[in-house]
């Protein structure tokens, strides 16, 4: 699974309620939520500007703070396809597989990258590699069941395939 696009850039710390302020969890609408992503973050901005296929790259522990799935499923339907930074709080990147949101450590990406590169993913190879600079950057690659549950959309589509397939469904 390759993605490519353009760099949002944000910095470390970014908690989930800069992510989804916890104002509008008031709905579970998923499109409603992605119309006021990252309103609290140094980008207020994003949610309004940002382009289908625009990508989120972050310094270190990007989703913080709560356990709510907000945060994952409001970047997901703002149709950011990846978020890359150098490392996700714990319930961020189980939040964000669950649903389907592929994520991506690459610190050295992180770093040598700035707001507008243009970047690739390469998830399964776990290469990141930004065409504006001409570089490649190493990434943690997923264990396989974690690139079929991404590929399946999410963890309850994986499980409902997994059924299906054994004959349970």
């Amino acid at each position: 699974m390759i993605i490519r696009g353009r760099v949002w850039k944000f910095g470390d710390n970014v908690d989930t309620d800069q992510i989804i302020p916890a104002r509008y969890l008031n709905t579970s609408d998923p499109y409603e939520l992605a119309q006021h992503v990252m309103e609290d973050s140094e980008h207020p901005e994003f949610a309004k500007q940002h382009q289908q296929g625009d990508i989120i790259l972050a310094g270190r522990n990007f989703g913080s703070g709560s356990s709510r799935e907000h945060a994952p499923i409001a970047i997901k339907y703002a149709g950011v396809p990846v978020v890359i930074s150098a490392s996700f709080a714990r319930i961020f990147f189980r939040n964000a597989i669950n649903i389907g949101l592929p994520i991506v450590e690459a610190p050295q990406a992180v770093e040598e990258t700035d707001h507008g590169d243009e970047v690739e993913v390469d998830l399964e190879k776990g290469v990141v590699r930004n065409l504006t600079k001409g570089k490649e950057y190493h990434a943690t690659k997923f264990p396989e069941t974690l690139m079929e549950i991404l590929k399946a959309g999410g963890l309850m589509e994986y499980a409902k395939g997994r059924l299906k397939k054994d004959g349970w469904a």
